[in-house]
């Protein structure tokens, strides 16, 4: 194969896995983790919104995203995400109405209804094990699939937004109607629950995951700011990746890494 030819292959791929820069603060969106007992249908799904098989990370499969990954754990969960402070996170797809159509043909309950669907081109896709995902459309896009947002579900919004700039860096801002901040890679959006969230962790939609520069000091800010970890920042003598876990102060649990 001619060398040009083979660079167009690769260079999807390697715009697929890459991801965004880090903000001021240090802080690029990272990842997704599923936690489920049926890995072979989780695998189905994000193979049908377009995501690409990675490298596996210990225990966990991979799937690639433009900007992301979706990392899959065989474990069991205590339930879906719409009960969690996640209440679901979003997808930019190419080919929406395909995609769309695919999630139908292949029973994956669709929850906005057809007249939501052709006013706002978006639309929340049951994915299995109750995880909410909102598929938006962008034809734009230079990959199949990229990550969009995480919505979080929590009454007192003024303050979870002001958290999440605060800690991450995370830049003010709207969209659409939400109150939401941006980290490059992802937007965090913000609502209202009706009823007290629970927090993420154990649920099937277990944690969201930032990839912070200079981690270790960056825990220690968070740790001389008063934030909980679940556990400190740890990185054996051979480990190619730092990582540590803190909660938000509303339960959702968060890992940071550096390397992932």
């Amino acid at each position: 194969m001619p060398r040009s030819a083979l660079l167009a292959l690769l260079l999807p791929l390697c715009a697929l896995a890459q991801i965004a820069p880090p903000n001021e603060a240090g802080v690029s969106f990272g990842h997704v983790h599923v936690i489920t007992q049926n890995i072979e249908a989780q695998r189905a799904f994000w193979t049908l919104l377009g995501a690409t098989p990675g490298k596996p990370a210990g225990p966990n499969e991979v799937f690639i995203v433009k900007g992301a990954k979706v990392l899959l754990r065989k474990q069991d969960s205590s339930g879906g995400s719409e009960a969690s402070t996640v209440h679901h996170i979003g997808f930019a797809v190419a080919g929406f109405d395909a995609i769309l159509a695919k999630a139908k043909a292949a029973g994956y309950p669709i929850l906005s209804t057809p007249e939501s669907i052709a006013k706002y081109h978006k639309a929340n896709v049951m994915a299995p094990d109750n995880v909410n995902v909102e598929l938006v459309a962008n034809d734009k896009l230079d990959a199949p699939i990229a990550f969009h947002h995480v919505h979080f579900y929590n009454s007192p919004i003024a303050e979870t937004k002001a958290w999440y700039v605060k800690t991450f860096g995370a830049a003010p801002g709207k969209r659409d109607a939400f109150e939401a901040a941006d980290v490059p890679g992802a937007n965090l959006s913000f609502s209202a629950s009706k009823s007290t969230p629970a927090p993420t962790k154990g649920r099937v939609l277990d944690h969201i995951g930032f990839e912070v520069r200079n981690l270790k000091e960056f825990c220690d800010k968070l740790e001389a700011a008063g934030v909980k970890f679940d556990q400190r920042y740890t990185k054996g003598p051979n480990a190619k990746v730092a990582i540590a876990y803190i909660f938000d102060p509303w339960g959702t649990y968060i890992e940071l890494t550096e390397g992932l």
